[in-house]
């Protein structure tokens, strides 16, 4: 199963701010439940629809493989890290969805202590989080046990991420779920950014580079409207000075896309001027920004 489905689980619970005060009249009451059911069936639908849209973090490994990139560690967010997003649930939970895609990356790379750390530090999260029997330790065992096997690895982490829906769906907790998957969307698209970004200049032609990079390039290009629904997730959640910045940044975000004019050059046969990272500069910046916000 793609590990996108197990974010679609996740994330088909919706979050919406819960306004009900006291001394208001039975109509008006009434009034404001209804609007609070329609906003949920709103955010309901976006997510639904993102979830579709957004690549599998599981392809990643194998495109890294077409293009020949190098590890690079620096793509990472530190786990040393992990302690100063405790006392804030937002910073916990956007960070819980970086480190879960970072898992990934490395497993990719067969980097096996690195990854289980990384599903530690995952664990010291959600259990502040109080997402309770997720990341407990008989997943981490079996975990590092499997870490040479993709495939195991995609059967634990999909069981991990419906344990961890299940728990945040009963217990109401929905914003946290749009959080995690926040963090762990810009993340990959990050890692993706990144690989191209730091991809040598000095080893082949231009043409030639970008033709081995096209299948990452392609993936980046490709999110434009997943970028698009991620903002108006979150801008269904309670705004945080940190969801509102994250916000405000991927509306810039949806505005670099726009420039590149994607569709019209494909239609025009012209899909060669967008497959460039020259393209991407802009992205990338914001991107990086992004999830420096995010990791801060």
């Amino acid at each position: 199963m793609k590990i996108t489905r197990y974010f679609c689980i996740l994330f088909t619970a919706t979050s919406v701010i819960f306004l009900l005060g006291c001394g208001k009249s039975a109509s008006d009451k009434e009034k404001e439940s209804d609007e609070f059911d329609k906003a949920q069936e709103r955010l309901q639908s976006q997510i639904e629809d993102l979830v579709y849209k957004i690549p599998d973090p599981a392809e990643i490994p194998y495109i890294l493989q077409q293009t020949g990139a190098d590890y690079n560690a620096s793509l990472l967010n530190p786990t040393t890290k992990a302690d100063s997003y405790l006392a804030r649930s937002d910073k916990a939970a956007l960070n819980l969805g970086v480190y879960a895609t970072d898992i990934g990356y490395l497993s990719s790379y067969e980097k096996t202590q690195e990854a289980v750390d990384y599903m530690n530090t995952c664990k010291k999260l959600a259990d502040n989080l109080n997402i309770i029997g997720t990341f407990d330790a008989s997943l981490v065992e079996r975990f590092e046990s499997n870490i040479g096997h993709k495939d195991s690895i995609a059967a634990l982490l999909n069981t991990t991420m419906n344990k961890t829906e299940s728990f945040l769906k009963n217990d109401n907790r929905r914003e946290l779920a749009a959080q995690v998957v926040a963090g762990s969307f810009i993340e990959g698209l990050y890692i993706s950014t990144g690989l191209v970004k730091s991809y040598p200049k000095d080893i082949l032609p231009n043409d030639s580079r970008n033709l081995i990079l096209t299948p990452l390039i392609q993936n980046i290009l490709n999110q434009r409207a997943s970028v698009s629904e991620v903002r108006k997730m979150l801008g269904d959640v309670e705004q945080t000075e940190e969801i509102a910045a994250i916000s405000s940044d991927l509306q810039q975000l949806e505005e670099a896309y726009s420039k590149l004019n994607i569709e019209e050059q494909i239609r025009n046969n012209r899909a060669d001027l967008v497959l460039s990272d020259a393209n991407l500069v802009e992205i990338t910046a914001i991107v990086e920004r992004i999830r420096n916000r995010i990791t801060a």
